[in-house]
């Protein structure tokens, strides 16, 4: 095995993998990574399953050194400049690090998160069945927390005579954020529902990955903004008593007593995490009906993802390709979209 020593890391950069599940009956968060596309992209180039952990790199520059023998990886999700030595990394594809070589991967453009995972995988035992990182609860692996510098994790040794990779990712969707209205929408006026979809909210910057607050003007309640304490679903949207949204993601707790106007779509969640602070997002509502074909549909893409992998040798560089790849981490610009 090899080793990828971290030699510089931003605040929210952590081990996460699909998430920690079956537990929250008992109060046990999920974690997990908040772009679940992007990771299952980096896992396909590296030949691993699309659950398995990688590190999810914050908005933040970091930097990381390989030791004990070259490592293969794969970096997917926001955009950023990244290099080896001095030579440029390109996004949705692998990439050899000789032992000795530094990663440096800098701050994110227009997007938040981006996955980097290794071929052969981290090495560590799952917590409660995932490696995921709650940093809250204290729970993760290889460490329970956020990476800080001079954490060693061990990785994969990869396969030098294998090929490079590349995947050719579908055109990233620019629409409006779909959400399903509940599970407490009666308890908001018919104009706090219409302002949910017709507003353009910004991104707080005191969000973080427990939690997105919304700033925009407030949403009435009808009846109040206290309800008993029911669970939590990823991507609900709450709204307390000063009217402000907040979707919940990741490392939110499993249960709440404020009501809920509705849940963002699952498929939909990867684009809305990877809006940062300051950025702009509108909602649809759809029905259920559309909510699951549209959520099965991204299962199947998820699990076709593998099938784009090709040897990058064999990639022909054009504008098409350029404009399928997924260069902007998939965030959203409500500000030009139709509602």
């Amino acid at each position: 095995m090899s080793q990828l020593r971290v030699l510089q890391v931003g605040p929210v950069t952590s081990v996460q993998d699909f998430g920690r599940f079956g537990g929250q009956r008992y109060g046990l968060g999920t974690a997990g990574a908040l772009d679940r596309w992007s990771l299952a992209a980096a896992n396909a180039l590296v030949g691993s399953r699309q659950t398995a952990p990688a590190i999810e790199i914050g908005p933040f520059a970091c930097r990381f050194k390989v030791e004990g023998g070259a490592v293969r990886i794969a970096l997917c999700g926001a955009s950023r400049p990244a290099s080896i030595n001095g030579r440029t990394l390109a996004f949705n594809s692998t990439a050899l690090i000789a032992d000795g070589e530094t990663l440096d991967i800098r701050a994110a453009q227009g997007a938040v998160f981006s996955y980097l995972a290794m071929e052969g995988g981290i090495a560590g035992e799952p917590i409660f069945g995932s490696f995921s990182v709650h940093a809250r609860l204290g729970l993760g692996a290889p460490f329970p927390r956020a990476l800080a510098s001079g954490d060693v994790l061990t990785v994969g040794n990869a396969d030098q005579s294998a090929g490079e990779r590349r995947l050719a990712l579908p055109a990233a969707d620019n629409g409006p954020i779909r959400i399903v209205l509940g599970p407490q929408d009666d308890y908001f006026t018919p104009a706090a529902i219409a302002a949910l979809q017709e507003t353009v909210w910004r991104i707080s910057a005191t969000s973080d990955r427990m939690g997105y607050r919304l700033e925009g003007p407030p949403l009435a309640h009808a009846k109040g903004h206290n309800i008993v304490s029911d669970g939590i679903t990823n991507g609900a949207i709450q709204v307390p008593g000063n009217g402000q949204p907040l979707v919940l993601l990741a490392d939110r707790g499993t249960t709440g007593g404020y009501p809920k106007i509705a849940v963002i779509l699952s498929c939909d969640l990867h684009r809305f995490a990877q809006i940062p602070a300051g950025g702009a997002v509108r909602f649809k509502a759809v029905s259920v009906a559309e909510a699951q074909t549209a959520s099965r549909a991204f299962a199947a893409a998820l699990g076709d993802l593998p099938a784009h992998v090709g040897d990058a040798h064999d990639w022909t560089i054009s504008a098409e390709a350029l404009l399928a790849a997924n260069l902007a981490g998939q965030a959203v610009d409500a500000q030009t979209d139709n509602p």
